[in-house]
């Protein structure tokens, strides 16, 4: 298991409501996603590993409004089956701003923003990783 399996695993341990976390680096080439126990994926793993590279392309157009905006916390799409939040992974000694991402995918009647500002995101300031 690599760290970014265990990394997996453990966002995955943070909700019950979370079915799949995804970690990919900032080329989108290096992806690695785990699956919550028992769930059915509703994408092939190619299907997986593509729309993490879009979510990282899309990732790297949101920094040229962040000196205005400030930064991106995350960004959610609300489907019909699921919701798909992506979060920029932010090493704290990083200046260059290309990052990698977290996307995470949550039961579509979850209450997506307490899961997100209550564990998600305070897992993400304590946690490591390096792409």
């Amino acid at each position: 298991m690599t760290g970014a399996d265990e990394f997996c695993t453990s966002v995955l341990a943070l909700d019950a409501s979370i079915r799949f976390a995804g970690v990919a680096n900032a080329d989108g080439t290096s992806v690695r996603f785990k699956y919550r126990a028992g769930l059915t994926p509703l994408l092939s793993a190619d299907e997986t590993a593509k729309s993490m590279l879009q979510a990282v392309l899309r990732s790297g157009t949101r920094f040229t409004l962040e000196d205005r905006l400030g930064e991106c916390m995350y960004t959610i799409s609300i489907y019909k089956k699921v919701k798909r939040v992506t979060i920029t992974l932010r090493p704290p000694t990083v200046s260059d701003r290309r990052y990698g991402i977290l996307m995470i995918s949550m039961d579509n009647s979850t209450d997506h923003d307490a899961i997100l500002s209550g564990r998600v995101l305070p897992f993400l300031q304590k946690a490591r990783l390096e792409f």
